[in-house]
C-alpha cells in the first residue's frame, strides 16, 4: 500500500467516518491542510443505474449558482452568421473544416466544443478524437445548437456536463475550495436535486447509494444524501 503523505495523511486524520449534512460537509473539507493553489472541488454520486440500458443514462449538465470558479475555453463549429454571432458571444476559436484539421492533428487545448446542426457532417469524423475526451458536441448535452451565442455565455458562466460511467458513477466540478462555505454548498446542493431528480423510470431499488465531495489533493468527505 502506497505511503501516505504527511498532509493528505493529517487531513485522513480529521475526516468524521459518519456521513455530513452538505454544509458541515463543506465545513470538513476546508479543515484539511491548505495546498499552494486554489483546489477544484468535486462531487462524486454512486447511482443504482445499469449502464447497459440506453434509458437508465444518466446525462445532462447544469450552470452552477455560483460557476465553477473557472474560465472554460470554448471553441464553436459554425459558419456565416452563426459564426459571427459565436465570435461576439466571447468563443475562443471558431471555424469549419480548418477547425476540424487542426484538432485531428491532436490540437485540443480547449474545454467544451458546441456546435451548430448544420456542422455535424464536419465534426461526426473527429468522434475517436473528441469522445474519449468527452468533448463530443451533443444534442442531448446542448452542445448541438442554434443558439450558440447562449450556449457559449452558459459554459463562460461555469455551466458543466456530466453522465454516469460504467460504475454508474457520476462527477462534476462544483466550485472552488476558495469559495465561500455557503455559495459551494448551494453549488453541491443544486447538482444533487438535478441528479436525484434525473432518476430514471426504470431503476429498482436503491437510486442514489452514497455521494461524496473532495479537493483536488484531500480525502473526500461522505455526504448525508
Amino acid at each position: 500500500m502506497p505511503k501516505l503523505a504527511k498532509r493528505i495523511k493529517k487531513s485522513v486524520d480529521k475526516r468524521p467516518a459518519e456521513a455530513l449534512p452538505v454544509a458541515e460537509a463543506v465545513k470538513t473539507l476546508k479543515t484539511f491542510d491548505a495546498t499552494k493553489f486554489d483546489q477544484s472541488v468535486e462531487i462524486a454520486m454512486r447511482l443504482g443505474v445499469d449502464h447497459t440500458q440506453a434509458d437508465q443514462i444518466v446525462r445532462g449538465s447544469i450552470v452552477l449558482p455560483h460557476g465553477i470558479g473557472k474560465e472554460q475555453r470554448v471553441i464553436v463549429f459554425a459558419k456565416g452568421p452563426a459564426a459571427e454571432e459565436a465570435k461576439e458571444a466571447g468563443a475562443d476559436e471558431v471555424g469549419d473544416a480548418e477547425l476540424a484539421k487542426k484538432i485531428q492533428g491532436g490540437w485540443t487545448e480547449f474545454d467544451v466544443c458546441i456546435a451548430t446542426p448544420d456542422m455535424m457532417k464536419v465534426v461526426g469524423p473527429l468522434g475517436k478524437v473528441l469522445g474519449p475526451r468527452g468533448l463530443m458536441p451533443s444534442p442531448r448535452a446542448g452542445t448541438v445548437t442554434p443558439e450558440v451565442a447562449k450556449t457559449i455565455g452558459e459554459y463562460k458562466a461555469g455551466k458543466v456536463e456530466f453522465r454516469n460511467d460504467k460504475g454508474g458513477n457520476v462527477q462534476a466540478i462544483v466550485g472552488k475550495l476558495s469559495f465561500d462555505e455557503q455559495k459551494l454548498a448551494e453549488n453541491i446542493e443544486a447538482f444533487i436535486k438535478l441528479i436525484v431528480g434525473m432518476k430514471p423510470a426504470t431503476v429498482k431499488g436503491t437510486y442514489l447509494r452514497s455521494a461524496h465531495i473532495s479537493a483536488t489533493m484531500s480525502p473526500s468527505v461522505k455526504l448525508a444524501v
